[in-house]
């Protein structure tokens, strides 16, 4: 599985691994049929020492998952990002492309990207409010609800993820529970710090009976494929979708935003999760370069407080990763700025044992009124007892604001550009549209708009 995916091959439920108790059939990830009876005497879970029932291997959840975690991992490469359908549409007339047809395509397409862990989630919509000339989202990015890394980070790490061999639901109160005491060790630094109580309910896990989030900014690790708790354990809530509709449409002075639908929305319920490129701190700099120019950036560094506590001094912690939802995304990519939010961020580590590459995931911090317009912080202001718990640069501005201070120790950025220069920052901006790999054809018209109105920025 992807550091974005968080499906779990061959579990289903635990009446199928019951079931290997009695000597049940099944089928195995390569379609043979084979038999998980139950274990023989005289016989172990080892994969190699496996037992045979008749003509055919005996298959256990232990055997499956040994097996497994020696496997390469799958996931997804930022190069390989699909963009045909973007470039086909973008090739038609802009007319053609705010029609309702194209609003039908485009909601098509995030159907068809919702298939897996969101195949059960509430379709999104995209709502033509007559607000300004765009009826349609830009059709700049390919909507996914995963991560695809750079070439330059490395695959999930599957092989060292620890679980927990628990059947039906995890009990937070037992002392057996490999991923309740992951839970419990990662916040023992709270604890002592008196910022949460060690009692809440449900603890050690984050999540209530309802499958909502008791404690906002701290990190959450979830049971992972190789756990053997059921579906519909209370500690597996991101892998198992959104379960509240949510809708796109335009704003009055913010562009396009994200909508509550027509019911009340809880407090600490998920919506989901900020999917796109994963890359390295030095390619996000890159980019944010060249984002900067446009005016416009959706990248998100993944320094959230829990990162660095293994480092006396903060500031010896560096950013290792990313995230670029520009060319690939979902309606998360449309969340607005508000100083009052009613979402957060909140780091989720499921099926990768590297801590340092969390999916960024949205929960709400209020309840949510019905059609009410979802918004997070870009300021990461959310504090308990001093500490900033959200990540210090999860927005465009302090991304930039950092960028520029790092620059202008070097005496390449900040400072105004005299006229005879935009004619060079033209051909970068150019040169931006390559680089990036923007499959839009309007993006060329883009980068010279930008361009031409650099005496105005700067």
């Amino acid at each position: 599985a992807s550091s974005g995916s968080v499906s779990r091959p061959l579990r289903q439920s635990s009446s199928r691994r019951r079931s290997a108790s009695k000597g049940a059939s099944s089928v195995s990830p390569s379609g043979m049929v084979v038999t998980t009876g139950g274990r023989v005497p005289g016989k172990t879970d080892d994969v190699s020492a496996r037992p045979f029932t008749s003509e055919y291997p005996v298959l256990t959840w232990a055997s499956y998952v040994a097996a497994a975690r020696g496997r390469k991992p799958e996931y997804k490469l930022a190069k390989n990002i699909p963009h045909s359908l973007q470039d086909r549409m973008n090739a038609l007339p802009i007319e053609y492309r705010n029609s309702d047809f194209a609003r039908n395509v485009f909601e098509s397409s995030i159907r068809e990207a919702m298939d897996g862990i969101e195949s059960d989630s509430p379709r999104i919509e995209i709502f033509d409010n007559g607000l300004g000339e765009e009826t349609t989202p830009p059709w700049e990015f390919a909507y996914t609800n995963e991560m695809w890394l750079s070439d330059n980070v490395p695959p999930p790490n599957i092989k060292d993820l620890k679980s927990c061999g628990c059947v039906g639901r995890c009990d937070p109160k037992s002392k057996t529970c490999a991923c309740a005491r992951r839970q419990q060790s990662w916040l023992q630094y709270y604890i002592k710090k008196r910022i949460i109580d060690p009692t809440w309910p449900g603890s050690p896990f984050v999540y209530d009976s309802k499958g909502q989030l008791q404690l906002f900014g701290l990190p959450i690790f979830e049971c992972n494929q190789f756990c053997g708790c059921d579906d519909d354990c209370a500690n597996r809530v991101v892998q198992n979708g959104r379960k509240w509709p949510v809708h796109i449409a335009k704003t009055v002075n913010k562009g396009w935003g994200v909508f509550a639908g027509a019911k009340k929305i809880p407090k600490g319920s998920y919506l989901g999760i900020y999917a796109g490129e994963l890359l390295t701190e030095a390619e996000g700099d890159e980019r944010g370069r060249y984002y900067d120019l446009f005016g416009r950036t959706y990248l998100f560094s993944v320094d959230f407080h829990h990162l660095k506590l293994e480092f006396e001094d903060e500031d010896e912690w560096d950013n290792l990763y990313v995230v670029d939802a520009y060319h690939a995304g979902n309606f998360t990519r449309f969340l607005n700025h508000s100083c009052d939010p009613n979402c957060t961020i909140v780091a989720c580590h499921i099926n990768d044992a590297d801590v340092n590459k969390p999916l960024l995931t949205i929960f709400t911090i209020r309840d949510v009124d019905p059609w009410e317009e979802l918004c997070f912080s870009y300021y990461g202001d959310v504090n308990v007892s001093g500490l900033s718990l959200m990540p210090a640069s999860a927005n465009i501005f302090l991304f930039r604001r950092r960028n520029e201070r790092r620059l202008n120790r070097q005496g390449q950025w900040g400072r105004p550009h005299p006229p005879e220069k935009l004619r060079s920052m033209l051909h970068v901006a150019v040169r931006a549209t390559t680089a990036l790999a923007v499959c839009s054809l309007d993006v060329w018209r883009f980068s010279a708009a930008a361009c031409s109105d650099l005496t105005h920025l700067y």
